[in-house]
């Protein structure tokens, strides 16, 4: 059974196993980034754990605008206590427990803080290849995005708190 819970110091070692495993060279947090998370974004910082090993976690920080920008991946505040968009900056699961749900019960309980702290919504940047996979979580596709995070090409993708249930 998927357990869910906040994230604490000493989950950074995993974590950083998960990001390098999930993400290119490029796009992959720094363990200085994660840590830079972990302490002023736990709020919003969920782990997903089986028998106290985590599979995999979804975080960001809360912002004032609907889409993300680059400087968040490298500067980031600690969130407002109600309103604003919650940006998902990384969701990975460890590539030995993919496609087991994991991913889509993050998003859940990120839906469930944005109701609980009445955000207008939920908004992240995906590639090509995820955009169904988010679509199918009923966000809206908002075309390219103008980040350039890691040289990719990005797109824009929301969900707001209307549509959650």
């Amino acid at each position: 059974m998927i357990s869910l819970r906040n994230v604490q110091d000493a989950d950074l070692e995993r974590l950083l196993l998960i990001e390098n495993e999930s993400f290119s060279l490029e796009e992959a947090a720094s363990k200085e980034t994660l840590l830079e998370r972990i302490q002023l974004i736990a709020d919003t910082f969920i782990v997903a754990e089986r028998d106290r090993e985590i599979l995999g976690y979804i975080n960001g920080p809360v912002i004032d605008q609907p889409y993300i920008t680059d400087n968040l991946f490298t500067e980031i505040k600690k969130n407002p206590k109600k309103g604003g968009y919650q940006s998902v900056l990384g969701l990975a699961v460890s590539k030995r427990a993919r496609n087991q749900r994991i991913a889509k019960d993050l998003m859940e309980r990120m839906e469930e803080i944005v109701i609980e702290n009445e955000r207008e919504g939920i908004t992240l940047t995906c590639k090509q290849e995820l955009v169904s996979f988010y679509e199918k979580l009923r966000f809206d596709n908002h075309g390219m995005s103008k980040s350039k995070h890691g040289g990719g090409s990005w797109y824009n993708l929301v969900k707001l708190r209307a549509d959650m249930n």
